[in-house]
């Protein structure tokens, strides 16, 4: 049997099959299940804070995998998102799911005008990227697309110490330090940080949501390679947060 990379099955494989599951269950499980793993609504709501978006602006999601902050967004300001996504399962799958532009596009090399955007975000997708290098890559793409003075989002996910017991495959987790020092070589202003553990938990409809997505994922798929894959990925990172290895961390960024 061929090895199943672990950011396809996480990233690709299982977003299509989440989007196949969603459509099962209707429409009110999109956003929650689109947003396993990148946000929840009040980091989300933080966030878009300090955006301040007005209807009808031009929002681009970096890395926006099935789409669901980039709907959340749309859905409490008015935005108008378009997607940029590496996977092809998943930029197919958001399309079909939300109905709004998507762009199948490296973070690094993001298919773009400059200064085109008013607002960006890139929610938990900087540890993807291969490397420092990547990683620098992608924060100058995401302040290349942004108007002067444009206003960006990251949730990011940093590592408490330089060496991790066990990390997920192909994830690259910088340390604060270096985030900040990447921040300042993009051009990018920080201006304000926040714990999302230490904002309001998802509430009780949210969380039944994803928990049912969850489960008809585990009926359907739950002997496949790539789901089995994928939720190891997702344990990995879970034990490193619960151990303190690593912090998860929303940051407004201004250019």
């Amino acid at each position: 049997m061929a090895s199943i990379e672990p950011m396809d099955a996480e990233f690709d494989t299982v977003a299509e099959w989440t989007a196949k599951v969603v459509e099962g269950l209707g429409r009110q499980y999109r956003i929650p299940a689109a947003c396993r793993g990148s946000g929840r609504p009040s980091a989300l709501d933080w966030l878009l804070a300090g955006l301040t978006p007005r209807p009808g602006d031009l929002m681009i999601d970096i890395g926006a995998g099935l789409g669901g902050p980039a709907a959340y967004a749309a859905e409490q300001t008015g935005v108008r998102p378009v997607l940029a996504e590496s996977e092809s399962d998943a930029c197919r799958a958001a399309a079909r799911l939300f109905g709004v532009p998507v762009v199948r596009a490296d973070a690094t090399a993001l298919p773009f005008a400059d200064a085109v955007a008013s607002h960006a975000w890139c929610l938990g997708v900087l540890c993807t990227a291969s490397g420092p290098d990547a990683q620098r890559a992608m924060l100058r793409e995401l302040r290349r697309v942004l108007r002067p003075s444009g206003r960006a989002g990251l949730l990011v996910f940093l590592a408490a110490r330089d060496r991790l017991d066990n990390p997920p495959e192909g994830n690259h987790f910088p340390t604060r330090a270096q985030l900040t020092e990447m921040l300042h070589e993009a051009g990018l202003t920080e201006t304000a940080a926040a714990d999302p553990s230490s904002l309001p938990p998802p509430p009780a409809w949210w969380q039944g949501c994803i928990a049912a997505v969850d489960h008809e994922l585990r009926c359907r798929f739950g002997d496949a390679p790539a789901l089995v894959t994928a939720l190891e990925q997702s344990h990995r990172i879970g034990e490193l947060l619960r151990s303190g290895e690593l912090v998860s961390q929303v940051i407004r960024l201004r250019r």
